[in-house]
């Protein structure tokens, strides 16, 4: 019985871990979600600073810095339940951003693999101001 009990609760402790885990989104299925015609509603939120952003950024994202997501929730209204594609120049400062989203009860978020830098590296598509 004592052996069944501990079963149980690692699958259940397994299973809230993997639940809360943000999953990532190579930089191949954004294009392809950039790109089809039906694609499921999503955004692209780039936690960098402001100046990083206007240096160079993926179409459509929204940039609001990982250290006033909480002040900027309203421009996310709407997406709690949506995809929600996060990413920063190495990864640091979107797993924060992940977090306090995650917190805030946002349930659809994914990490762009190789963030900012990948992006770059893959030689894809920027927008600069």
């Amino acid at each position: 019985m004592k052996s069944q009990l501990t079963f149980v609760l690692l699958v259940c402790y397994s299973l809230f871990g993997y639940a809360n885990e943000i999953r990532t989104i190579s930089q191949q299925q954004l294009l392809s979600m950039q790109h089809a015609p039906k694609a499921p509603e999503f955004i692209i939120l780039d936690v960098r600073s402001n100046e990083e952003f206007k240096a160079g950024h993926i179409n459509g994202a929204l940039n609001i810095s990982h250290d006033t997501i909480e002040q900027h929730l309203d421009k996310l209204s709407g997406y709690q339940d949506k995809t929600v594609i996060v990413h920063c120049r190495s990864g640091r400062r979107a797993e924060i951003a992940e977090a306090t989203l995650q917190a805030k009860g946002f349930t659809q978020l994914k990490h762009l693999t190789g963030d900012y830098q990948g992006w770059v590296n893959a030689d894809l598509p920027l927008v600069k101001e």
